[in-house]
Order: C-alpha cells, then sequence, then structure tokens
C-alpha cells in the first residue's frame, strides 16, 4: 500500500519547484501546471503552507519559506500565463535573466519570453542585441499592443499581451 507521500510527491516536489522558480505565483497559475489536479494542488498548498515550505502574500501569490512576500515581478507572472498557454507541449522550463522572463523547449526548439514594460522598447532591444543569437525563437510580452512597432531585435516570433485575468492574445507585427 503506498502512503500519501509517495502518491502526491511528485505532485509537492512540482509546486515546490514553481514557487521557487516564480516568486508571487498565483493559485490559478498553479492549477495550469496542473491540469485536472485542482483539488489535489488546493490541498497540497495548504499542506505545505502548515508545514511552513511556503508562504501565501495577504493579497494572493505564493513565496518560498524565508523570503518575504513582497510586490511580485509582474512581467515575470504575465510570462506564467504565456507559458501556461504551451505547457501541454513544453519539455522543459526556467526563468531567466533581464529581459528574457521564461525559457522554454518545445518540439526541440528553444522558445523565450521576452517581457518589455511600456517605455522600455529601446532599452529591451538593446539588451537583446547585445546576447548572444542562439536561434531560439522569441515571444514578446508587451503591456499594450500599440508597443509592438518600437520593439525590433532578432529572433522576434511573435507578440502577446496578457489581460489581468490572465487571457493572452498573440499578435504578428505587419511586414
Amino acid at each position: 500500500m503506498r502512503n500519501r507521500a509517495e502518491i502526491y510527491g511528485k505532485e509537492a516536489a512540482g509546486l515546490l519547484r514553481q514557487v521557487s522558480m516564480y516568486p508571487g505565483i498565483r493559485e490559478e497559475q498553479l492549477y495550469g501546471f496542473h491540469p485536472g489536479k485542482g483539488e489535489v494542488v488546493r490541498k497540497l498548498l495548504a499542506h505545505l503552507k502548515r508545514q511552513g515550505r511556503i508562504t501565501e502574500a495577504e493579497e494572493g501569490g505564493f513565496y518560498p519559506y524565508g523570503e518575504c512576500p513582497r510586490a511580485p515581478d509582474s512581467g515575470r507572472l504575465r510570462a506564467v500565463w504565456v507559458l501556461l498557454d504551451f505547457i501541454d507541449r513544453v519539455e522543459f522550463h526556467s526563468r531567466a535573466d533581464f529581459p528574457v522572463e521564461i525559457v522554454f523547449f518545445s518540439g526541440g526548439e528553444m522558445y523565450e519570453i521576452v517581457s518589455v514594460a511600456a517605455g522600455q522598447e529601446v532599452l529591451a532591444a538593446h539588451a537583446m542585441k547585445q546576447g548572444r543569437e542562439d536561434g531560439s525563437r522569441r515571444i514578446v510580452l508587451v503591456e499594450e499592443p500599440g508597443q509592438i512597432p518600437l520593439v525590433d531585435f532578432p529572433g522576434i516570433t511573435g507578440f502577446c499581451t496578457v489581460d489581468p485575468a490572465g487571457k493572452v492574445s498573440y499578435y504578428k507585427k505587419e511586414k
């Protein structure tokens, strides 16, 4: 007979990994990483909180133990919604360094989710041009579609926005 740790160990380890990689992650985003297991995720989050392994901020969002809840990185959390749009085809994912928020592999190809805040288009383009050209596909997450004409650097596959409810809308730049 299997015990609770054997049954739920994989999901608990996954939740801890996701909370560690994406501090401030919302509960509904964690459900997206574990489709069809909402009740298990909810119970495991409560269990991990009781154990003191994670903490939940007053305004929502989960953080690893010992990490003081703060204002979450909105670009990274919006990038998580983009990642979740592809999650059923993702082989591996991890957070990255500015301006790339998340890198993931799908179908043997590397993708980068690049977050560009309004007014930071030139800075992000400069940073992306300084990096090595590695053939990755870049999905550029903008705050509003009006930014799209202002963003240009190598490897852009497409653009997207994320609304407050987590709905992702995709765009292509007209040639």
